[in-house]
């Protein structure tokens, strides 16, 4: 692999697997590249919230308007420059505040199956 760099512009969005909220993931760089992350964007519509059980460690950085991410344990709310770490086997519930919200993810191992 070489060095490269992208921006949003670069992902093509697909819906969140399993939801019909505004909540859309490209990776960039995944298992058919070779690489054992996955790295990609995420985009969430006003008010958009989805539940996930963590498969995968998830990594987000919010690039772009606010999210707050809610567990069994706390809530966590970031804007632009923060991050959010939402461990492998956490239920977790992610909702965008009023303005959606563009987030840079990175997850370990790869969140989608291969051939996906």
């Amino acid at each position: 692999m070489q060095v490269r760099k992208f921006a949003v512009a670069d992902a093509t969005f697909e819906r969140s697997p399993g939801t019909d909220a505004e909540v859309y993931a490209g990776n960039v760089v995944d298992q058919r590249d070779g690489a054992p992350i996955t790295i990609g964007f995420g985009r969430y519509g006003p008010g958009e919230a989805i539940d996930e059980t963590m498969q995968v460690d998830d990594v987000m950085v919010i690039l772009e308007g606010q999210l707050s991410v809610t567990s069994q344990a706390k809530t966590v709310t970031a804007g632009p420059g923060e991050i959010i770490h939402m461990p492998k086997g956490q239920s977790v519930t992610i909702r965008a505040h009023e303005q959606g919200a563009v987030t840079a993810y990175v997850t370990f191992p790869h969140w989608q199956t291969p051939g996906v």
